[in-house]
């Protein structure tokens, strides 16, 4: 199923559950009601802002779609700014009342051409107000200064029924939408033959692309023209479908929306298909939140995990999450702002049985012990480990989307999420939980799916070797275990003393990537710090014991000095991360147990 197929299907079960407006309408915000008499006097104006919050606002509510206009005039039905229905808007200078004779005459003409056969009261009354309004009659109205710009309805006083909600305003309506474009064709996602879109509905929500909506679907030039076709012929899309798939889209991407994630620069919406009471979809797409966004809230988390450790015993959906069908069918769309248009950065489609696997397989590459984390990290957590200063603008941009297609395909993560990663503690010297994490993750991915390079014999060797999630004690790999080294010496030296520029700060690029090198430099601090340790209080000596005997554990596992490798490839600079995790984990694990008044270096908590 197409993109678009996908989202009018979900429009229609937006309609159905009264989430969405119907063809032809949108939500827009409106601030004020004008009350006319049936000769179409304007007798009252009526707030409809939303008062919910600390500063009134306008409020959502569904009337006839707006004309696009972002350049020029063009009037809307039933409704608009100030300027279309009065003919009077804000001078930005003066922030008084001027004439806008242009924009009201466009309102005037559009109602005189659609309502002249209509008989319908309501309806004849707007026409009787037009006919009689004058510009210079606005300063009467109640609320005219706070009116002024705003958007306003109509309703005949003493109705609570706007004008545009009768049954002649829609009927009127719907003809005008069916027969204004005169272009028809066969719509690709209907496959009906049916009036065309020439310009399709702005989609709004998606994070840095234009305020005021941009385009999945749009050809704007010559060099985009197809056999001498125009605009939204190029590919044919039938007006009521094009309405479907960016209410849906636009629906989704709302800030308050439960089924919108941001990762990276890719606005990431999700949704499900719905049996015949929807709830099965509800609860798939609640189900797919929380394992993309695992909860940081103390009360959620716990929820979460108990669910996550049911899953990781093998117990089966149905069982975990009653309300949710495996065989319900799941979509995943990511998008990236690309001017005035949208770029489609992945799209994912499959059960959610299959889905929720595949995320359960993620978080069990990540796994590490001890567990830097009491929910697994949501997807542009780890992103933001690749990027400078960890912000989300600095985030390499094509990584985010191959990111989420390798954790909903199965298939083996980007070698840039590796390499970013490495580079970044190469550069600042930070060796936290999610880094080592995504290090281990991307080996094991490839250990499990025998993923092998072809660059040599040596490096598809170690393609071919599981990684340990917790300690591994008689490891003989020997990056590893160098990695368990440097966590030695590092915490010798933070037992001994505070430095403004430690070893790993200064070392542990080099160290991970030329070994032969840098370590016999270490050794020697190392023995420096070894023998302050020895002279020091009775806590210092602990440390210094500890640290010795680990020494000694590790040097056995080590060939001798030349033969240390004099270049590790990316591969085995991430093992070395993730020995040095662990090996530091268990030293102050170790150093906790044995000395309450012992704590982990604050830069290495996690959360």
């Amino acid at each position: 199923m197409s993109i678009l197929q996908a989202l009018a299907g979900y429009y229609d079960r937006l309609v159905t559950n009264g989430q969405a407006p119907e063809y032809g309408y949108s939500r827009e915000r409106i601030s004020y009601a004008v009350a006319l008499t049936p000769d179409g006097e304007p007798v009252d104006v009526v707030s409809l802002l939303d008062t919910s919050s600390r500063r009134p606002r306008p409020s959502l509510r569904p009337v006839p779609r707006p004309f696009s206009r972002t350049s020029g005039v063009a009037s809307n039905f039933l409704w608009d700014k100030t300027a279309y229905v009065f003919g009077v808007k804000r001078d930005r200078d003066t922030e008084q009342p001027v004439p806008a004779e242009r924009e009201h005459a466009a309102f005037k003409t559009l109602h005189e051409r659609l309502l002249a056969r209509v008989s319908d009261d309501g309806l004849q009354a707007l026409r009787s107000f037009l006919d009689e309004w004058q510009p210079d009659q606005y300063e009467s109205l109640t609320h005219a200064r706070d009116m002024l710009d705003a958007n306003v309805v109509f309703l005949l006083n003493g109705e609570m029924r706007f004008l545009h909600d009768r049954p002649a305003a829609r009927r009127v309506w719907l003809d005008h939408l069916s027969v204004s474009d005169g272009t028809g064709g066969l719509c690709l996602v209907s496959g009906e033959r049916t009036p065309i879109a020439r310009v399709h509905p702005k989609v709004k929500g998606v994070k840095g692309a234009q305020g005021s909506g941009a385009a999945i679907v749009s050809f704007n030039l010559d060099a985009f023209k197809s056999f001498g076709k125009d605009q939204g012929s190029n590919a044919p899309v039938s007006d009521r479908a094009a309405f479907a798939y960016t209410t849906a889209l636009n629906k989704l991407l709302e800030r308050d929306s439960r089924q919108r994630v941001q990762i990276g620069d890719a606005t990431t919406v999700f949704w499900a298909e719905a049996a015949k009471d929807g709830r099965d979809a509800t609860a798939a797409e609640d189900l797919f939140a929380m394992l993309a966004e695992p909860p940081s809230d103390s009360e959620e988390t716990a929820a979460v995990a108990d669910k996550l450790k049911r899953f990781e015993k093998g117990r089966p959906l149905s069982e975990v999450v009653p309300d949710v069908r495996q065989d319900t069918r799941f979509y995943v769309l990511g998008l990236a702002p690309n001017a005035a248009r949208i770029s489609i950065r992945f799209w994912y489609e499959e059960t959610i049985g299959d889905v929720a696997r595949r995320i359960l397989e993620h978080f069990h590459d990540l796994r590490l012990d001890p567990t830097p984390w009491q929910t697994p990290p949501a997807a542009w957590r780890l992103l933001l480990e690749t990027a400078v200063q960890g912000k989300a603008k600095n985030v390499p941009p094509t990584l985010c989307g191959a990111l989420m297609r390798s954790i909903l395909t199965g298939y083996r993560y980007p070698q840039s999420l590796l390499t970013s990663v490495i580079m970044r503690i190469r550069a600042d010297g930070d060796i936290n939980g999610r880094r080592a994490a995504i290090c281990k993750a991307c080996l094991a991915r490839d250990y499990r799916l025998d993923i092998t390079s072809h660059a040599g014999a040596w490096i598809e060797t170690l393609a071919k070797e599981d990684v340990p999630v917790s300690i591994a004690t008689d490891s003989d790999n020997v990056a590893y275990n160098l990695g368990r080294l440097f966590a030695i010496y590092a915490y010798a030296e933070k037992s001994l003393t505070d430095r403004n520029a430690t070893i790993r700060d200064r070392y542990a690029g080099s160290a991970s990537a030329t070994p032969r090198l840098v370590f016999p430099r270490l050794m020697r601090g190392y023995e420096h710090n070894r023998s302050s340790l020895a002279k020091g209080d009775r806590k210092k000596q602990g440390a210094g014991t500890r640290a010795n005997r680990a020494v000694g554990d590790v040097i056995e596992l080590l060939p001798g000095h030349e033969e240390l490798p004099a270049i590790l490839p990316f591969q085995d600079q991430a093992r070395f991360f993730v020995g040095y995790y662990h090996q530091e984990r268990v030293l102050y694990t170790k150093a906790d147990s044995d000395d309450r008044h012992q704590s982990v270096p604050s830069e290495e908590n996690e959360e």
